[in-house]
């Protein structure tokens, strides 16, 4: 079938390990026919946000992209907020999808998905939702003006010509249809999970013991890992704080990832401290090698796709508590933190080193369960309704 992956809600980032970048190469390696329609919007240099010019390209797995201008008949900073485009029909035209899956539906240009639609009765259209209160919402103009008004319209619209409607979080199946006032019947959980076209299980204890190796880590040692936006929600500047005061030189931290502006000049002072090995950006595929090389993942602040990422390789995680995100305890794969400060930190951290049996059951929830239902290639089939 020939699918269009539209990236037209917010930014689309090359080479990510987003779901955006993850479900498009799951689809191709399924067989299908696959394009990416896609904003201007990315980051630049893996630390801001920023535009680039509108082109055609192909990404490394060969599928198409297309990133097309904003309207010019409008200021950008106006068009850009609205999302309003040009071109979309022209793509859709050209390509003739079977399938239109919008990452996210908040552009009001999806008229132009509309009237694709209805010239074409046989196309199915699906939609997703990255966006919750966490992440969105958090000014009186967001939350009342471009969400409750101007993105209703944008989610209404498409809504009679939709299949299903996925929230990619529990808390963001619950935006849909408080926000958006989606028809509960249309709307279902799917879970963001790991690129399991680039992790090689039976040779976990090979990469382990060489990125061990290369960072002067003892095979004994606890290793702590945890990465990703190093901004200041994400908290990982205090779970640096507290592993380099740790007196246990046993406990080591790896931290990857690039660091906004605002907490560069931290992180930069932190990454000296004592038992911890900044990494600096990883390619997505590389990342799971720092993973097989860790004991255990922590996140002490806001969600990350690599929550996800890191119980779907069936590691045990300690996460930072938040209503409607707790789809990520299996049954014991992971502790919740509340408040997230220093000693709650400490306390976890000694909590599982110090007890081993406690660990043991983590890992044994986190391998039976966390490897099989956060596997990409299968979530695909289930966006698609084809599994």
């Amino acid at each position: 079938m020939k699918i269009l992956h539209g990236c037209l809600a917010a930014f689309y980032i090359d080479n990510y390990g987003y779901q955006e970048n993850i479900l498009p190469k799951m689809h191709k390696l399924q067989g299908h026919d696959v394009e990416i329609l896609a904003s201007t919007e990315t980051y630049i240099e893996n630390a801001k946000l920023g535009y680039i010019k509108p082109e055609s390209y192909l990404t490394k797995e060969g599928i198409p992209i297309t990133r097309i201008p904003y309207t010019s008949y409008l200021p950008h900073f106006i068009a850009k907020k609205l999302r309003i485009y040009e071109g979309i029909n022209n793509i859709l035209e050209r390509f003739k999808p079977d399938i239109i899956f919008l990452h996210d539906c908040q552009f009001l240009s999806i008229g132009d998905i509309v009237k694709y639609k209805n010239k074409n009765k046989n196309v199915q259209i699906y939609v997703d939702s990255h966006t919750d209160f966490i992440n969105s919402g958090k000014n009186w103009i967001s939350k009342n003006i471009l969400h409750a008004i101007v993105y209703k319209w944008a989610a209404k619209k498409i809504e009679p010509y939709t299949r299903k409607f996925y929230g990619t979080l529990p808390v963001r199946v619950d935006f849909l249809k408080n926000v958006y006032n989606i028809s509960e019947s249309k709307i279902e959980l799917l879970v963001l999970g790991i690129d399991d076209s680039v992790v090689d299980f039976t040779k976990k204890q090979e990469i382990r013991k060489s990125i061990r190796e290369s960072l002067n880590i003892k095979n004994d040692d606890f290793v702590i890992v945890t990465g990703g936006k190093l901004d200041s929600r994400k908290n990982i500047h205090i779970l640096m704080k507290v592993v380099s005061e740790l007196n246990n030189n046993n406990i080591k931290l790896i931290v990857f990832g690039t660091p906004n502006q605002e907490m560069k000049k931290e992180i930069e002072l932190l990454s000296k401290g004592k038992n911890i090995k900044y990494i600096g950006w990883l390619a997505p595929e590389n990342v799971y090698n720092y993973l097989f090389a860790s004991d255990l993942a922590f996140f002490p602040g806001t969600h990350s796709v690599l929550w996800e990422q890191t119980i779907g390789i069936g590691m045990p995680c300690v996460f930072k508590k938040w209503e409607g995100i707790q789809h990520v305890d299996l049954g014991g794969n992971c502790l919740f933190i509340d408040k997230g400060d220093e000693e709650e930190i400490e306390n976890t951290i000694l909590k599982i080193y110090n007890n081993r049996q406690l660990y043991l059951a983590m890992e044994k929830v986190a391998v039976e369960k966390g490897i099989s239902e956060f596997s990409y290639f299968e979530i695909a089939k289930r966006a698609i309704e084809q599994n």
